[in-house]
């Protein structure tokens, strides 16, 4: 058994898959890197085969008919031999230090006493053309060092949540909660974290820089303009969000705190999406997905519409509207996304 299998989910890839892959090598025997090609047209299977054969004992490629982002993930997670589990995907990579210290500690976690459910680690934001790079750190709200609970995460601040980026789960955790992510459906990266969240029972947060999350490739899913074309699709997601956590009762408090900061961020992405696509049509999928909210689990609805997200996306009429885009720029502008 491999200590780690990490998943490099790919469609058309070929001209930047093998930095990730590259990166990825350096973990040695420890790994097994799952290329997963899903269905591409150009040469992505060709040097996927190209580097199974010539590094065997680490490297499979996988060869699927297209099934989307979260298809290509749930293969990765069907083959998977390793005892923790990781998604990287095929434009972003991984630094090389920091790689070789959590497997380090992984490797001396697996060796010990307790059981470890999910790793977390910092992860910078690659923008192109920015002049600096924005690290998502976690070290005000995680302890460091030592395996922790959900009793002892403290609050995150308006806008940091942990995303796929930052996290390796227990294979057999992903398997136990029965993870099946939605075919032909992109940005469920926010599923792969959201949905095991309730069995997670045990923590570990190393302070390193380990992900190298590249962003500025203007087909990429988080392009504003890709995702309000997508926007059915974010939306699914949201839903399926909100359908893990409502009427579930007793979750850690802790737990559940952080469940509703992270759907109330989903929330509010989706929400001015819609907003900014300036359609009517959209605007009446916003108010439905607010009500989706509310027949679901009405207080979460009170809360998540009362919080200061939820009164800045449903501020009344169109200047209401214009108003609440001009809130989000500025956001953008002061975390660095999109």
């Amino acid at each position: 058994m491999k200590l780690l299998s990490i998943t490099v989910p790919c469609y058309n890839s070929q001209d930047y898959m093998k930095n990730c892959v590259d990166s990825l090598l350096e973990g040695g025997n420890l790994v097994e890197i799952l290329i997963v090609d899903d269905g591409s047209k150009d040469d992505t299977a060709k040097i996927a085969d190209e580097y199974a054969a010539k590094y065997p004992e680490i490297v499979k490629a996988i060869h699927q008919e297209n099934g989307g982002h979260g298809e290509a993930v749930n293969t990765g997670l069907k083959n998977a031999t390793g005892l923790y589990f990781k998604v990287v995907d095929s434009d972003d990579w991984v630094n090389k230090d920091a790689y070789l210290a959590i497997l380090d500690k992984l490797l001396e976690i697996t060796g010990g006493p307790q059981t470890l459910d999910m790793m977390i680690s910092n992860f910078v934001y690659e923008k192109q053309g920015a002049k600096r790079k924005k690290v998502v750190k976690y070290r005000n709200h995680m302890p460091q060092n030592k395996i922790f609970t959900w009793k002892e995460m403290n609050r995150m601040p308006l806008g940091k949540y942990i995303l796929m980026h930052s996290v390796i789960y227990r294979t057999g955790l992903l398997r136990d909660c029965g993870l099946e992510l939605p075919k032909h459906t992109f940005y469920v990266d926010n599923l792969f974290v959201y949905q095991p969240l309730p069995y997670v029972q045990t923590m570990y947060y190393m302070d390193v820089n380990f992900y190298r999350y590249f962003i500025g490739r203007d087909d990429q899913s988080v392009n504003e303009e890709v995702m309000i074309r997508r926007i059915d699709q974010q939306i699914r997601v949201n839903k399926l969000m909100i359908d893990t956590i409502a009427g579930v009762k007793n979750l850690n408090r802790n737990l559940r705190s952080y469940m509703l900061h992270y759907l109330d961020i989903i929330m509010a992405v989706s929400s001015i999406m819609l907003i900014r696509s300036g359609t009517e049509e959209n605007l009446a999928k916003k108010r439905e997905l607010w009500r989706y909210l509310k027949n679901a689990d009405a207080g979460i609805y009170r809360k998540l519409y009362l919080s200061i997200l939820g009164r800045g996306v449903n501020l009344p009429g169109k200047g209401g509207r214009d108003l609440s885009v001009s809130i989000y720029k500025v956001v953008q502008k002061f975390y660095g996304f999109n």
